[in-house]
């Protein structure tokens, strides 16, 4: 033994986060609180994480195909739920086909790498989520970020030579809860002969026509080349999909390497997935009322009107939305503190959601809680106490 650590670095890694009020801690609910908070983080948008429709789906697949694939779904791993449910997916989005991924960040990682490569040019909003962000460098293309939502900006690095196109952007932003422009995007590419794909998880399920997704909303789906989501969120379940036509999804199957070399998703899951799919067009009152609460909310906090579920309150500096979220805590609601990497340096924030299953008083007593911890649109603390990390 030499005494030679060649982790030691890690600890000062570590100590920097600290110091820079950046240290996470992984969340287990439940675990030592018999009561735990009010939760106004989650992304379980419709309520369906614990519907005991969706977890009876999944115990009568998992007692009939087993408790998990085994394979990949090229060799032996698919099932008929794995089937089932991308036929739903593709019934519900209007489109050919859909193949399902083991999560959202999985099928970016695939698509994106799937249809670009050196000498393409792939173009991303600056607010994307961080999957967009990690698949557009995998995939070897040249990348070209716009400024968020710049349509004169997208327009113009269009403009750049390259084999082929594709702009990838979120439909609901997951940290500013802002739309994406499809329209115009849609009009853009189709001057320019470029793909369009939109990563809808945080918009599939809560808005549009049968909870179709942002596209759908803005009346542009036939125009999207490539439709992506989560099963994970307003699906209740686990795992990521992408709808297109028969051709996208029959190359997907085959070139995207998540997909060919990744273990498929348990049966159970694709069978409570599919049900969540059904109850989201199903049962329409659950949107409604989530996405109703989070405009209560947000006119509540003097925010912008959201578009879908995500209501952002910017407090600028790590420490003080730390500290904010830790007096919530105190008053029985679970609103986690997000910083950066996750959002740009000074604009640490908390993020709210609603969802199906909270209700108008639930929502009102935390705005009030909210007042009182902190000055509404200031960046100056109040009352919040000590900070813990």
């Amino acid at each position: 033994m030499t005494g030679h650590d060649p982790l030691a670095w890690i600890q000062d890694g570590l100590s920097g986060l600290d110091d820079a009020g950046l240290r996470r801690r992984v969340l287990d609910r439940g675990v030592a609180d018999p009561a735990p908070p009010l939760d106004f983080s989650g992304n379980d948008y419709l309520g369906l994480a614990r519907d005991p429709r969706l977890a009876a789906a999944a115990g009568d697949a998992t007692l009939r195909w087993g408790s998990g694939a085994g394979a990949s779904r090229l060799v032996h791993g698919g099932t008929p739920p794995h089937h089932q449910l991308e036929q739903a997916l593709a019934a519900w989005k209007h489109t050919d086909d859909a193949v399902v991924f083991s999560s959202g960040y999985m099928a970016n990682l695939g698509t994106v790498t799937a249809l670009t490569g050196p000498g393409d040019l792939v173009l991303s909003d600056e607010l994307n989520h961080a999957s967009i962000v990690d698949a557009c460098r995998l995939s070897r293309a040249d990348v070209a970020v716009y400024r968020h939502d710049d349509m004169a900006h997208l327009a113009q690095l269009l403009r750049r030579p390259a084999r082929r196109r594709l702009i990838v952007t979120d439909g609901v932003f997951s940290m500013d809860g802002d739309v994406a422009d499809l329209p115009a995007i849609c009009d853009l590419a189709e001057a320019s002969g470029a793909m369009v794909m939109v990563d809808d998880a945080h918009g599939s399920g809560v808005i549009g026509p049968d909870g179709r997704g942002t596209a759908a909303a803005q009346g542009v789906a036939d125009r999207v080349d490539v439709h992506l989501g989560t099963l994970s969120k307003a699906v209740g379940a686990a795992g990521g999909f992408v709808a297109g036509s028969a051709t996208l999804v029959d190359w997907l199957r085959n070139t995207a390497r998540p997909f060919v070399f990744d273990t498929a998703p348990p049966p159970g899951t694709m069978a409570a997935a599919a049900e969540g799919v059904r109850i989201a067009q199903a049962e329409p009152d659950r949107r409604q009322r989530a996405t109703a609460l989070a405009r209560r909310l947000a006119a509540g906090l003097d925010l912008p009107e959201p578009a879908a579920c995500v209501v952002p309150l910017v407090v600028g500096a790590p420490d003080a939305a730390v500290a904010l979220s830790v007096s919530l805590a105190v008053e029985g609601f679970s609103v986690v503190a997000i910083r950066p990497p996750s959002v740009p340096q000074g604009t640490a924030r908390l993020r709210f959601t609603t969802h199906a299953g909270h209700d108008e008083d639930d929502v009102d007593v935390l705005v009030d809680a909210v007042r009182r911890h902190w000055s509404v649109g200031s960046s100056e603390r109040t009352d919040l106490g000590p900070v813990r990390r």
